[in-house]
């Protein structure tokens, strides 16, 4: 969850809960070029997420073909959700898109990712430094919160607030603006921002323009003379 927030940092690391997403990341890294078919087709799709789930069940996520398949699986289903079933099973429907473009190679990101970290679990485990700052962008505060094994939920959402509430660092943290999320950093000492963002994805595929909240401390607001 440690990256800069606006700009592309040196050196960052971070830090998610989703393995397949890590390991997507980690494969941009090494020059991930996806050699297999991609069709927009309801009976390759089946087939793929088929093959994940069965390289997800014997721990076989990380891997280029594991990357490949997330990738392929998250272009071509359904409104672009990435959603898992209790037992880890990635479970989004076919699409139906009317085109879609594949890429293939992503070898140009390798540079630009050189110097970062990519780690997975618990944001409780993450080394913090006086000199980092923290971006957090949790699941949002809305019903659908599956988007890996175990989902996230009201308790951690607090247990996330009290964790950044030790640090002294810059921190800054997003979210859907819900009443509760609004109070919860209010009175953990954070000042809020309300924005009103674009829905890139959604799980009923309404893309009407969403309230969000940004939420910083200990970011110093010093004017220049």
């Amino acid at each position: 969850m440690a990256i800069a927030l606006g700009f592309a940092p040196e050196r960052a690391l971070l830090n998610d809960s989703n393995p397949h997403l890590v390991n997507f990341y980690t494969q941009l890294k090494s020059g991930l070029i996806i050699k297999r078919a991609m069709k927009n087709d309801r009976a390759a799709f089946l087939a793929a997420r088929k093959l994940f789930n069965k390289l997800s069940s014997t721990d076989e996520t990380v891997s280029k073909q594991a990357a490949g398949l997330f990738y392929y699986l998250n272009r071509t289903g359904f409104n672009g959700l990435c959603r898992f079933n209790g037992s880890g099973e990635f479970n989004v429907p076919f699409g139906k898109y009317s085109k879609i473009n594949y890429k293939r190679d992503f070898s140009e990101y390798s540079d630009a990712l050189k110097k970062w970290q990519f780690s997975c679990g618990d944001f409780e485990k993450l080394p913090v430094r006086k000199t980092d700052l923290l971006y957090v962008d949790p699941p949002y505060d809305v019903e659908f919160t599956t988007y890996s094994k175990g989902g996230f939920s009201w308790e951690d959402q607090t247990r996330l607030v009290a964790w950044l509430s030790r640090w002294s660092c810059p921190i800054v943290a997003s979210n859907q603006a819900t009443e509760r999320i609004i109070k919860l950093y209010k009175e953990a000492g954070f000042t809020v921002e309300l924005l009103s963002a674009p829905r890139r994805i959604s799980s009923s595929g309404d893309r009407t323009p969403a309230l969000e909240m940004l939420a910083t401390k200990n970011i110093c607001n010093c004017s220049r003379g």
